[in-house]
């Protein structure tokens, strides 16, 4: 059997999560919105810092929520719901009978094994939409964040990314849009999004800011970042201290974020923003925002130099006030953004 979704049109972009989303929200609810929008609209902005003796490496920083894509439906008043399978057979008959019925649909794994990309490290929780399939070739069409085109993956490369033999697994997780009805204005949701990112940042969500995952500890938003910012010179004496450097430092400013750990992207949703209408945001938030990715690309540069020369004491200490640095720069902004009044 083969079957191909018609009509999907593919936006290449900075962030796999806000490409796959804009694409989708074009496709399902006719909304034209620049990536940007996309990611601030989800709430996307965050600090996740995860520690524990199962993973690879065994400290980590990641700048989005986990939640992106499903915070984005809700504070556009979407119905689009997302969930997860155990069994990969049934995973795989889900998702190819969506397409079947002409649905793009969004999904999630491990890009390490996706066989287009060449991928070095694992990379759990990618975001990636599935157009196509072929039984005869065993392939499956995809689109992808880097190129228009769809790109083509293996049956079994796209098997072991959704649910991957090692490392981290998103369990099968696959997203789909039961609506195209958008219940709130952009006004609206662009409100309802940047409250939800300042309890997130400030620690006054209803999630709390300490869980255990597995056997990972984590922290999330200002206090993610300064519980880093503690612990990075200590990792110079750990024997992972290199590989712990060296992922963090290629997390923060390469694996498709935007630069900056995600930072950038949330200034220009900060512009558009203000544009849409000066009560969501000060003028000059997307500047402060900026000044924090800078900070960001920075300690991204003094962790691959620590990586290289672990012994340098000065590049660990260096790291951990660049970190407190970054943790005063966004605790300001998102105090800002909590006290600003928004009609």
């Amino acid at each position: 059997m083969k079957a191909s979704v018609a009509g999907y049109r593919n936006f290449p972009g900075e962030h796999c999560g806000s490409v796959s989303m804009r694409g989708l929200l074009r496709h399902y609810c006719d909304l034209e919105l620049p990536e940007a929008a996309v990611f601030g609209l989800g709430s996307g902005i965050a600090c996740v810092y995860m520690t524990g003796p199962g993973m690879d490496p065994s400290h980590l920083v990641f700048g989005r929520t986990i939640r992106m894509e499903a915070d984005l439906a809700e504070n556009l008043q979407v119905d689009y719901r997302e969930e997860t399978e155990d069994d990969d057979d049934v995973a795989w008959q889900k998702v190819r009978e969506e397409v079947v019925a002409g649905r793009p649909t969004m999904l999630s794994g491990d890009i390490l094994y996706l066989d287009y990309r060449e991928y070095k490290v694992h990379f759990p929780g990618h975001r990636f939409v599935l157009l196509g399939f072929d039984d005869e070739t065993e392939k499956v069409e995809i689109a992808d964040r880097i190129n228009v085109a769809p790109e083509l993956c293996s049956y079994g490369a796209l098997r072991n990314s959704r649910n991957p033999p090692e490392g981290m697994s998103t369990k099968n997780l696959w997203g789909k849009f039961h609506s195209s009805d958008v219940g709130r204005t952009l006004v609206d949701a662009a409100r309802v999004a940047i409250e939800r990112s300042v309890a997130s940042m400030l620690g006054t969500s209803v999630v709390a800011r300490d869980e255990i995952v597995g056997e990972a500890a984590m922290t999330t938003g200002v206090a993610g970042i300064r519980r880093m910012a503690t612990e990075i010179p200590v990792w110079a004496a750990r024997e992972d201290a290199a590989w712990i450097a060296s992922y963090n430092a290629r997390c923060i400013e390469k694996f498709g974020n935007g630069g900056g750990n995600f930072r950038r992207l949330y200034a220009g949703f900060l512009d558009w923003a203000h544009a849409l209408d000066a009560t969501l945001a000060p003028a000059d938030a997307a500047r402060q925002i900026r000044d924090a990715a800078d900070g960001w690309t920075a300690l991204s540069e003094t962790l691959n130099a620590a990586s290289k020369s672990v012994a340098d004491r000065d590049l660990w200490t260096r790291a951990g006030a660049q970190a407190t640095d970054i943790a005063n720069r966004e605790e300001s902004l998102f105090r800002l953004l909590r006290d600003e009044p928004r009609h």
